[in-house]
């Protein structure tokens, strides 16, 4: 019987570099961009570390996505049950997309514009900048894509208030006015 690792290391391999400085600024989703500054789906480089290979991406080009696997570098901690931004009560941390995760990771697939010598342009993101990322897979569109796939709970918000309907980063609060 073999026992169960209790650790995993990972490294980064790169690191994005976003117009994204603050938690608040960034998108829930890479495609839900109402409420940013510009409106606009976002464009970002991924910038791999100076002893990463360039053989070890070169065979990207030509893909039109990719998977970005990252950690959440400012997640602090995590709780089972979280609150959605779209609404409804609490939900299993599992069930939802919440940065706050038992391992900080998630999973991000953006446009892949171009190929460089040491990093790639990118676009749709939602991450910080300074996000490490973990590891890069190419989106293939047989094995990833699955549009007709149920959403459990996420489901039922979409028949209340309307298909996608995810809201975008939440305003900072002003500081209180001084008389």
């Amino acid at each position: 019987m073999h026992e169960t690792p209790r650790h995993c290391t990972c490294h980064p391999i790169a690191f994005v570099r976003s117009p994204y400085v603050r938690r608040i600024d960034a998108p829930h989703q890479p495609s839900v961009v109402q409420g940013t500054a510009t409106g606009a789906v976002a464009e970002a480089m991924v910038e791999f570390v100076a002893d990463f290979p360039a053989a070890g991406f070169r065979d990207l080009a030509g893909f039109e996505r990719i998977w970005l696997v990252f950690q959440f570098h400012r997640s602090e901690g995590w709780k089972p049950e979280v609150k959605p931004p779209r609404g409804g009560g609490k939900r299993s941390v599992l069930a939802t997309r919440s940065p706050h995760r038992p391992n900080p990771l998630g999973l991000s697939a953006v446009e892949l514009m171009a190929v460089g010598e040491r990093s790639l342009r990118v676009r749709g993101v939602d991450l910080l900048d300074g996000t490490p990322i973990l590891d890069i897979k190419p989106y293939v569109p047989y094995a990833d894509a699955f549009p007709g796939s149920r959403a459990g709970w996420i489901d039922e918000i979409d028949a209340a208030q309307g298909q996608h309907s995810a809201p975008g980063p939440r305003k900072p609060r002003s500081a209180p006015k001084r008389v």
